[in-house]
Protein backbone atom coordinates (compact mmCIF):
# COMPACT_ATOMS: atom_id res chain seq x y z
CA UNK A 1 0.00 0.00 0.00
CA UNK A 2 1.72 3.15 -1.26
CA UNK A 3 1.01 6.47 0.42
CA UNK A 4 3.35 9.27 -0.63
CA UNK A 5 4.36 10.77 -3.93
CA UNK A 6 7.71 9.00 -3.61
CA UNK A 7 6.01 5.61 -3.21
CA UNK A 8 6.58 5.40 0.55
CA UNK A 9 4.12 3.26 2.47
CA UNK A 10 2.49 4.59 5.67
CA UNK A 11 4.85 2.33 7.66
CA UNK A 12 7.82 3.83 5.77
CA UNK A 13 6.57 7.33 6.63
CA UNK A 14 6.09 6.42 10.31
CA UNK A 15 9.54 4.82 10.55
CA UNK A 16 11.13 7.83 8.82
CA UNK A 17 9.35 10.14 11.25
CA UNK A 18 10.64 8.20 14.27
CA UNK A 19 14.15 8.04 12.81
CA UNK A 20 14.06 11.82 12.31
CA UNK A 21 12.88 12.32 15.91
CA UNK A 22 15.93 10.31 16.96
CA UNK A 23 18.21 12.50 14.86
CA UNK A 24 19.48 16.03 15.33
CA UNK A 25 17.68 17.98 12.61
CA UNK A 26 14.29 19.47 13.54
CA UNK A 27 13.78 20.43 9.88
CA UNK A 28 13.91 16.75 8.91
CA UNK A 29 11.13 16.02 11.41
CA UNK A 30 8.89 18.89 10.30
CA UNK A 31 9.40 17.95 6.64
CA UNK A 32 7.46 14.76 7.43
CA UNK A 33 4.44 16.34 9.15
CA UNK A 34 1.40 18.07 7.65
CA UNK A 35 0.68 21.77 8.08
CA UNK A 36 -2.22 20.96 10.46
CA UNK A 37 -0.23 18.29 12.37
CA UNK A 38 -1.62 17.38 15.80
CA UNK A 39 0.84 16.19 18.45
CA UNK A 40 -0.94 14.54 21.39
CA UNK A 41 0.40 12.92 24.56
CA UNK A 42 -1.39 10.84 27.16
CA UNK A 43 1.57 10.90 29.58
CA UNK A 44 1.32 13.43 32.38
CA UNK A 45 4.78 14.76 31.51
CA UNK A 46 3.99 15.11 27.79
CA UNK A 47 2.92 18.33 26.12
CA UNK A 48 0.86 18.45 22.96
CA UNK A 49 0.67 21.00 20.18
CA UNK A 50 -1.24 21.79 17.00
CA UNK A 51 0.25 22.92 13.71
CA UNK A 52 3.58 22.31 11.98
CA UNK A 53 4.95 25.75 12.93
CA UNK A 54 4.27 25.31 16.65
CA UNK A 55 5.71 21.80 16.55
CA UNK A 56 8.83 23.13 14.79
CA UNK A 57 9.19 25.81 17.47
CA UNK A 58 9.15 23.16 20.24
CA UNK A 59 11.43 20.53 18.67
CA UNK A 60 14.80 22.16 19.54
CA UNK A 61 13.83 22.15 23.24
CA UNK A 62 12.85 18.49 23.03
CA UNK A 63 16.14 17.65 21.31
CA UNK A 64 18.07 19.54 24.00
CA UNK A 65 16.14 17.92 26.86
CA UNK A 66 16.77 14.39 25.55
CA UNK A 67 20.23 14.15 23.99
CA UNK A 68 21.35 10.93 22.32
CA UNK A 69 17.73 9.89 21.92
CA UNK A 70 16.63 6.92 19.89
CA UNK A 71 13.29 5.37 19.07
CA UNK A 72 13.55 1.63 18.54
CA UNK A 73 10.54 0.22 16.72
CA UNK A 74 9.55 -3.14 18.18
CA UNK A 75 6.46 -3.80 16.07
CA UNK A 76 3.91 -2.07 13.88
CA UNK A 77 0.29 -2.62 12.94
CA UNK A 78 -2.01 -0.85 10.49
CA UNK A 79 -5.54 0.51 10.77
CA UNK A 80 -7.78 2.42 8.38
CA UNK A 81 -9.32 5.77 9.28
CA UNK A 82 -11.92 7.89 7.57
CA UNK A 83 -12.40 11.48 8.75
CA UNK A 84 -15.64 13.45 8.96
CA UNK A 85 -15.26 14.35 5.25
CA UNK A 86 -14.81 10.69 4.23
CA UNK A 87 -11.13 11.30 3.49
CA UNK A 88 -9.14 8.10 4.11
CA UNK A 89 -5.97 7.86 6.17
CA UNK A 90 -3.84 5.07 7.55
CA UNK A 91 -3.05 4.72 11.21
CA UNK A 92 0.31 3.11 11.96
CA UNK A 93 0.42 1.74 15.49
CA UNK A 94 4.02 1.54 16.67
CA UNK A 95 5.23 -0.22 19.79
CA UNK A 96 8.61 1.34 20.58
CA UNK A 97 11.30 1.92 23.16
CA UNK A 98 12.57 5.44 23.75
CA UNK A 99 16.16 5.79 24.89
CA UNK A 100 17.89 9.05 25.78
CA UNK A 101 20.31 10.61 28.23
CA UNK A 102 18.72 12.68 30.99
CA UNK A 103 21.05 14.42 33.42
CA UNK A 104 23.68 11.72 33.05
CA UNK A 105 21.22 8.82 33.26
CA UNK A 106 20.32 6.65 30.29
CA UNK A 107 16.57 6.07 30.18
CA UNK A 108 14.73 3.28 28.38
CA UNK A 109 10.97 3.76 28.29
CA UNK A 110 8.45 1.62 26.42
CA UNK A 111 5.61 3.29 24.60
CA UNK A 112 3.02 3.09 21.87
CA UNK A 113 2.32 5.70 19.20
CA UNK A 114 -0.62 5.99 16.88
CA UNK A 115 0.75 7.79 13.82
CA UNK A 116 -1.83 8.92 11.27
CA UNK A 117 -0.52 9.17 7.71
CA UNK A 118 -2.41 10.88 4.92
CA UNK A 119 -1.01 11.81 1.51
CA UNK A 120 2.49 10.76 2.58
CA UNK A 121 2.64 13.04 5.65
CA UNK A 122 2.09 12.51 9.37
CA UNK A 123 -1.10 14.34 10.30
CA UNK A 124 -1.38 13.19 13.92
CA UNK A 125 0.72 11.50 16.55
CA UNK A 126 -0.79 10.17 19.74
CA UNK A 127 2.06 9.14 22.05
CA UNK A 128 1.46 6.94 25.10
CA UNK A 129 4.26 6.26 27.57
CA UNK A 130 4.57 5.86 31.33
CA UNK A 131 5.65 9.00 33.22
CA UNK A 132 6.20 6.94 36.38
CA UNK A 133 8.84 4.86 34.57
CA UNK A 134 10.59 8.10 33.62
CA UNK A 135 10.57 9.25 37.26
CA UNK A 136 11.86 5.91 38.51
CA UNK A 137 14.69 5.77 35.97
CA UNK A 138 15.80 9.37 36.49
CA UNK A 139 15.29 9.41 40.24
CA UNK A 140 13.14 12.54 40.03
CA UNK A 141 10.40 12.99 42.61
CA UNK A 142 6.88 11.93 41.77
CA UNK A 143 4.21 14.48 42.64
CA UNK A 144 1.13 12.36 43.37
Amino acid sequence: MKSGADGATPVDVARSYLAALGGNDPTEVTRLVAEDFVNEHTAELGSGSTGRDEYARRLPGFFEMFPNRRYTVEETALGKLVDENDKPATEVIVRYRFGADVDGTRIDIPGVMWITVRDGLVTRRLDCWDSLTFHRQTGTPVDL
